[in-house]
Formats: structure tokens, C-alpha cells, sequence
């Protein structure tokens, strides 16, 4: 039991100890070692690398060589193929350019602004998202008519139902413009600007695109005192002759008005109700659909949709204007001469014939008038009497009944 306890404890020191320096030298050395005092065979010695070792450098080299030759003579051959590659290449296209299907219609971000569409399909609502309302959490009750239903707590508008109420909308302002009414649209939001105004230069109305100056139609006599009026005709043709009457009377108010946020115009949608204007809205799951007269209920927080309502309602307006002026080509007035200026021209038609009269009597006093009867020609204009006078005379039928 001694012996044992004592050879592992003299074992691990033995193993644990680090080598000798002559342990070292004799394993990194090549050269033979001395033998050793107790060894009693010859000394060993560490074989050398053979010479086919020393020769492979030399044949590495020479393998690369040969490889970037190979690869360079690859290259050029790939080069010259490129031609002919490229010409197979439209042989293929060629032939397969009539398979497959044909995409004809592609959306461009700037399409309903430019040309905008005379009537919208449900195609058309749904790739504008005028579907997507607000959360369940925000909606407004009175909404309730125009919502299809729910989906991952959003709700989804009634497609069928704006398109039924954008095309009322568009009939109305069609005939507001063959009337000749003014027709303002408003879109107080971010990037709504484009949209509003192409809107109203089709329609021929105004546009406002930044915020509503409150009071600018209850108190207009004050806020648009300095705006600059005209009288046109019924070809929209500015009259002269007016100008005592403009500077007397008070600034205009639009006929109908198309606001594409009413959330953010709520004293602009007052004042038309106090004035009795109608309106025209864009009405989201989340707006009073009772501030406009006429709604559409649709997203207003996509531009995509607020441009497709907008252009729509300025091709209505465009439709109108055009049917206004064919008629006026025709000889009809689509629209009767305001209250205000039917009184001027009348005030105005009564003061001439006074002041004609008091001529007439001063003449007669001063013994100025002429005793000879008045002639015909006296009672024609300059364009009619030179007209008579240019135009040949037209001669009698000889068949007919008179002759």
C-alpha cells in the first residue's frame, strides 16, 4: 500500500514537470542525436525530404501557367460567340414575342389628373382604395348605410354605393355648369392641390387649396372686398359699361361647392348652410355625414381616390360648360340675368331716356329741332343701312303666287 500511494504521487510530478531543454533540442533537430549513455544500438537520424518535394514549386508555376492560358483562350472564345449568341437570342424573342397575354392598360401615377375618366367602374374605385375606411373604433354612426362590413377592425365602404353617389354628385355639377353657375372646389390637404386645380379648370370654377378664411361668405362684404368682378355674356364674353355697377355691388358666392376633406372645413361647410348653398363631400367612415348635401362616401385620406373623385367631378363640370356654350352658339340662355344687374340696366335704361328727353326739350326751346319727318334710314343701324347699301337687291320670283 506504501509503495503504491508513493509511485502515483512521484508518477503525476513526473508527468506534470515540463521537459528538458535537451528533449527539445532533440525533437526540432534534423541532425543525428548522440546515443545515450545507457543505449547501446547505433544513433538514429531524421530521414530528409525526398527530391520530388524540392521540385514542386517549379511544377506549381508551370500549372498556373497553363491554367490562365486555358482561361484567357476561354474568354476569347466566349467573346467571339457573343454575336451569334445575341443574334439567336432575338431569332428567339421574335418568335415568341405574340405568346403569352397582352397588358393594356397600365396605371400611371399622373393618369386621372391628366386625362381624367368621364365614369368610374368599381374596378377603378377599388385599385384607388376608396374602399378602406377607419378603424371600428372611430366611425360614425350615421355611416352605417354606407358600410359593407368589417375586416381586421377596419371597415370596408360600400363600392356600389359610391359609385351610385359619385354619379349623382357628377350630374349635379354638370348642371350647376350648364346653368352658368360658379362652382369652387376645396382641398385643404397635403398633395390635394394638383387635384383641385385641375378639377376646377375643367369645370370652369375656382379652387382653393389652402386654408378657409372664416367668414369669407357670411362676412364677405369685408374679406373680399378687393376681389375683382366682371360681366360677361352668355358666350363668356366680358360687357363693358359695367363698371359703376361693380364698384357698388357685393362680392359674389359660389353656387355649389366641392369639398374633398370636409373634416378639416367645418366653417366653410357652416357657412354654406347658412347661406344655402349646396355642397358636395367626400364623407369617410369617420366624418358627419350630415354637413353636405350631397355625399360620397369614400376614403379622403387617399390621394389616388380624392384625384379620381376630383377629375371625375371637373369632366361633369367640363360636360356642362361645353352644353352651355352649344346652346348659346344656338341662340339660347341657359341662365337668367342676376336680380342686381337686371336693376341696373334698367336704372341705367331710365336715366338715358331722361336725359334724351331733357335734350329733346332744351332743342325745342333753343329752336334747334328739324320740322322734317324722321326717314327710314334714321331708324337703322350703320351695319344695316351699309348692308342694304352693298347687298344686291333680291329679285321676285316669277312662278311664285305674288309674281
Amino acid at each position: 500500500m506504501i509503495v503504491r500511494n508513493s509511485m502515483i504521487r512521484h508518477g503525476r510530478r513526473a508527468v506534470a514537470a515540463p521537459a528538458s531543454q535537451s528533449c527539445l533540442r532533440s525533437l526540432s533537430s534534423s541532425t543525428p542525436r548522440p546515443a545515450a549513455p545507457w543505449q547501446t544500438g547505433p544513433a538514429t537520424a531524421v530521414a530528409e525530404p525526398p527530391a520530388e518535394l524540392a521540385s514542386a514549386p517549379t511544377q506549381t508555376s508551370a500549372h498556373s501557367q497553363s491554367f490562365a492560358l486555358a482561361q484567357a483562350a476561354a474568354r476569347k472564345a466566349g467573346l467571339a460567340a457573343i454575336p451569334s449568341n445575341h443574334a439567336e437570342y432575338e431569332r428567339q424573342r421574335s418568335l415568341t414575342r405574340p405568346l403569352g397575354s397582352r397588358v393594356t392598360s397600365r396605371y400611371h401615377p399622373d393618369q386621372d389628373l391628366v386625362n381624367p375618366p368621364h365614369d368610374v367602374t368599381l374596378e377603378m374605385l377599388m385599385a384607388a382604395q376608396s374602399h378602406m375606411g377607419h378603424h371600428v373604433g372611430q366611425w360614425n354612426p350615421a355611416n352605417q348605410r354606407y358600410i359593407y362590413g368589417e375586416r381586421a377592425g377596419i371597415h370596408i365602404i360600400s363600392l356600389e354605393t359610391t359609385a351610385a353617389h359619385l354619379r349623382r354628385a357628377a350630374r349635379v355639377v354638370e348642371e350647376v355648369a350648364y346653368h352658368g353657375g360658379l362652382i369652387l372646389f376645396v382641398g385643404t390637404r397635403k398633395g390635394q392641390m394638383p387635384a383641385v386645380v385641375r378639377a376646377a379648370e375643367l369645370a370652369g370654377g375656382c379652387h382653393l387649396y389652402q386654408k378657409w378664411v372664416p367668414g369669407g361668405i357670411t362676412n364677405r362684404d369685408v374679406i373680399l372686398a378687393n376681389g375683382r368682378l366682371k360681366v360677361v355674356d352668355e358666350r363668356d364674353r366680358e360687357l363693358p359699361g359695367f363698371e359703376a355697377h361693380l364698384r357698388d355691388c357685393r362680392p359674389v358666392v359660389p353656387d355649389l361647392v366641392v369639398c374633398l376633406n370636409p373634416v378639416e372645413n367645418y366653417p366653410l361647410l357652416h357657412e354654406c348652410g347658412l347661406a344655402g348653398i349646396p355642397t358636395i363631400g367626400v364623407i369617410d367612415t369617420d366624418a358627419d355625414p350630415t354637413w353636405v348635401t350631397y355625399q360620397i362616401p369614400a376614403n379622403d385620406d387617399s390621394l389616388r381616390c380624392i384625384t379620381l373623385i376630383a377629375g371625375m367631378l371637373g369632366r361633369a363640370g367640363e360636360r356642362g360648360q361645353a352644353r352651355r356654350l352649344a346652346d348659346a352658339n344656338d341662340g339660347i340662355c341657359t341662365w337668367e340675368t342676376p336680380r342686381e344687374i337686371a336693376t341696373f340696366i334698367r336704372r341705367e335704361a331710365k336715366e338715358r331716356a331722361r336725359e334724351k328727353e331733357a335734350a329733346l326739350q332744351e332743342a325745342a326751346e333753343q329752336g334747334l329741332l328739324d320740322d322734317k319727318p324722321l326717314t327710314r334710314e334714321q331708324f337703322l343701324s350703320d351695319e344695316e343701312l351699309l348692308s342694304e347699301m352693298t347687298d344686291p337687291p333680291i329679285a321676285p320670283n316669277p312662278s311664285s303666287p305674288e309674281a
